[in-house]
Order: structure tokens, then C-alpha cells, then sequence
């Protein structure tokens, strides 16, 4: 009988490759879907903010108490990177092998040695690394760099994966063709700062080569660049996206505030005329989809710098927007702070901020009634059998909505992956529907 493998995915989309990687080491394990009967249970922390933490760790005591005796579990990823010591002596009785983040490539030996390790260094998948992409047929997401040269005031992220360290060209190219092969013609493209892509080797125009070898590789459909970096986007990166043929005018730049004194004090390096400038060159770009993230309650934010944050969103008109609460990470300059936000205050400033999002958001939604867009039908939906699920070309996977395909103008039955053009024709909530029309 073959083994079986549960494996926990947590936090962001660079987690999920490097999970890829491991069962992509794995692949004598069986995967399942029920933890109890698993001979190898693998859990991806995320170490990022406080939600995240607690996430990892009840995942883990969870896992614990319905696994069988003679299970392994593994925890690994950026939360066990960072308190390794901690976590090494305070959960001997749960986990049987710790590991972190340099250790993805080799997590095969590990379970077969049983041992755990640590090395002191971040791993990076090349185009000769082994990797089973999850939940699609067509889609995957492609790592282009690890660890970040940015010193933001509230980020505990370079602390444990250390300064930028990009991929080649050439290996992203292999693995590319490489995925194109197995039939994958939808990718998004990942990194701390995307924007610095091969800066650490000189090369201050990476992310627009990036742009061109996309462009160059036949059986690519459908691509998309995300977490941009304010003061390395630059005007002429945004016309490369816009004059690209399959990068779509897709621009997720996590902004964090629009307060100048904010932006100085959370260290962003870039004021807040240049990104202004920034953004009214995306919203230029046909069919653009600008996408940020903000944080309130940072400290030293006052009820004015607020204030100028609100009236900031909702002039703008974001496509799509995260709102994260302020917490403090160990090690960061910001957590140092005398001059800390009261909580009450932070969850009173979300809320308010999380109201003008969901409006922005629909009023985002309601601009795609009546125009016919290319969609992806990705299966039946969770609302009904007799309902498909389907997303825009445009979006990314998961995170920037779901459309509903009640109805057909075409004879042929709809193949699940297939790219479609559909007519949206309402709006239901926050679900847009739609016909198939050709």
C-alpha cells in the first residue's frame, strides 16, 4: 500500500511553490484528504503577522490530536524559521521534524532520516527543482526572487529570509517552457518585491526582460505580475505592461499609506506625488485592475493622517484593496515605537476603512456589467450544480473574484480550463453572472 501525505499550505502564494517543491520530493506519498490517515503530515507556517502565527500554531495542535501514533509531522516554513529555538523546545511532544525555509529541496531525506534541520540559507526553486503545481490545470504561480532589500518600518520579512536574491532568466525561462508542456498557459508571477527583480545582480530593468521573454514563449496565454514596489515601479515598466501582448495591465502595488509624513515613518522610500503619478499612469491602461494594500493603526498614524488615508481610497477607486490591522513584529524598528495606536482605535479605523473597500470594490464590479470579457470556467460552483464557476483572464486566482456562468449562446459543452468569452449581466452581491457567448 502506498503512503499517504497530508499536507497544510499556510500564508501567501511563495509558500504554496515551495510546498509545491516538497511534493514534488514526495511523490511516493499518496496524497489525502483526511489527516487521521496520513503517514506524513507537512505543515507551511507563515510567520508574517500575529493572525498568521496563531493560524500556523492551532494548525499544528490540531493536526496533532487526530493524526495516528505512528505518523511524522513536519513543521516547516517561515514561522518555524523564525523561532526555531522556541518552537524546537516548546512543541517537542507535537512535532517530530522542524525545518524552515532552506530545507524544501531535501525534505525527502529529512523524513526519511528523520532529522531536522535548519540550513543557513533560503532556498530558491531553479528550473531543475522538481514541483507538482496544485489546484489547476492551467495556472501557476512562478517565484522570482526570494528575501528583500527593502528596510520597512513594520516588516519582519528580511529578518528571516534575508537580502534579495533573484532567479536567472534563463531558469525561469526552463521552467516555463517546461510547465507550457504539461499544458499550463496561465502564470502569476511572485516575489517579495517583484518590482527589484535582479537588482542584487545590477540589472535595474529585469522585471521589463521578464516582460519580453513572456512574450517570446509560444503557448503562454495569460500572464500577470504581482506586489509591485513603489520606489522601484517606474513609469516605463508600466508602458512595458502595457504594450505587452500577454502580461495583462494587472498592477498589484501594495501602498501601505498615502500620508507623506506615514510613508516616511513606515519607511516606503517614495513620496506620496510619485505614487499619485504612478497610479494615474496604470489607470490610463485599457482594461487596467490596480490592486493595493493598506495598513492602519501604524504607529505614529494620527486621526488627520487617517483621515487623508479615506479620502484617498475612495477618490481613487481601487479595483480591489486589503486592509490590515497594525501588530507589532519582533525586531522591527516600528515595534520600538513610544508612540503606539490603541488597539480599540485600529479596529475602529479597520472597520471604517474596510466599509469604503467594499464599496470601491463593487463599484469596481458594477463597470463590468454588460461587456463581454474573456473568462476561465474553472468547475462547478459551491452555490449550485447546475452553476459554473469561472474568474476574468485578467484576475488572479482566488483573490479578485468569482463569476457565475448561468447560461450559454454556444452549442458545445463548456470544458472545464478552457478559456471563454462571456457577457456579464448582473450582479448579485458580490458575484457577478454571466453567459457564455463564444
Amino acid at each position: 500500500m502506498s503512503k499517504k501525505l497530508y499536507l497544510v499550505s499556510l500564508g501567501c502564494t511563495k509558500n504554496l511553490i515551495d510546498s509545491e517543491v516538497m511534493l514534488g520530493r514526495l511523490q511516493e506519498y499518496k496524497m489525502s484528504d483526511d489527516v487521521s490517515q496520513a503517514d506524513l503530515i507537512i505543515v507551511n507556517t507563515c510567520g508574517f503577522i500575529d493572525s498568521a502565527k496563531e493560524e500556523s500554531l492551532n494548525t499544528i495542535f490540531e493536526l496533532h490530536s487526530k493524526r495516528k501514533p505512528s505518523s511524522l509531522l513536519v513543521m516547516a516554513g517561515c514561522l518555524s524559521q523564525r523561532y526555531k529555538d522556541e518552537l524546537m523546545s516548546e512543541l517537542k511532544d507535537e512535532v517530530d521534524i522542524f525545518t524552515g525555509v532552506g530545507d524544501y529541496d531535501v525534505i525527502d531525506e529529512l523524513v526519511a532520516q528523520k532529522q531536522s534541520q535548519y540550513s543557513n540559507k533560503v532556498f530558491l526553486a531553479n528550473d531543475e527543482v522538481s514541483r507538482v503545481v496544485t489546484n489547476s490545470s492551467y495556472h501557476a504561480y512562478i517565484k522570482l526572487s526570494e528575501g528583500c532589500n527593502q528596510t520597512c518600518a513594520f516588516c519582519a520579512i528580511p529578518l528571516f529570509k534575508g537580502k534579495l536574491y533573484s532567479r536567472t532568466l534563463e531558469s525561469i525561462e526552463k521552467e516555463l517552457k517546461a510547465l507550457v508542456s504539461q499544458g499550463f498557459y496561465d502564470f502569476s508571477f511572485v516575489s517579495q518585491d517583484s518590482s527589484s527583480f535582479l537588482r542584487d545582480v545590477g540589472i535595474h530593468d529585469g522585471l521589463e526582460r521578464l516582460i519580453d521573454l513572456i512574450d517570446s514563449i509560444e503557448g503562454i496565454k495569460s500572464a500577470r505580475i504581482l506586489y509591485l514596489y513603489p520606489s522601484t515601479t517606474t513609469i516605463s515598466l508600466i508602458d512595458k505592461i502595457i504594450k505587452s501582448k500577454k502580461v495583462h495591465n494587472y498592477f498589484d502595488m501594495p501602498l501601505q499609506h498615502i500620508s507623506q509624513k506615514m510613508l516616511r515613518v513606515m519607511k516606503r522610500g517614495k513620496g506620496s506625488d510619485k505614487i499619485k503619478e504612478l497610479l494615474e499612469h496604470m489607470k490610463q491602461a485599457p482594461d487596467s485592475l490596480i490592486r493595493s494594500t493598506f495598513i492602519v493603526g501604524h504607529p505614529s498614524e494620527s486621526k488627520e493622517d487617517f483621515e487623508e488615508l479615506k479620502s484617498f481610497v475612495s477618490e481613487f477607486g481601487f479595483d480591489r484593496v486589503n486592509v490590515f490591522s497594525y501588530s507589532d513584529e519582533e525586531g522591527t524598528s516600528a515595534a520600538l515605537s513610544s508612540q503606539k495606536v490603541d488597539p480599540k482605535t485600529i479596529d475602529k479605523r479597520a472597520d471604517e476603512l474596510g466599509k469604503i473597500v467594499s464599496k470601491t470594490t463593487q463599484e469596481s464590479y458594477k463597470k463590468e456589467l454588460g461587456r463581454v470579457v474573456d473568462v476561465i470556467v474553472d468547475g462547478i460552483s459551491d452555490e449550485h450544480e447546475y452553476i459554473l464557476s469561472a474568474k476574468r483572464v485578467l484576475w488572479a486566482p482566488d483573490i479578485d473574484g468569482e463569476i457565475y456562468i448561468n447560461d450559454k449562446d454556444i452549442d458545445q459543452q463548456i470544458v472545464f480550463g478552457k478559456i471563454y468569452q462571456a457577457k456579464i449581466t448582473d450582479l448579485i452581491g458580490d458575484k457577478l453572472t454571466a453567459t457564455i457567448v463564444g
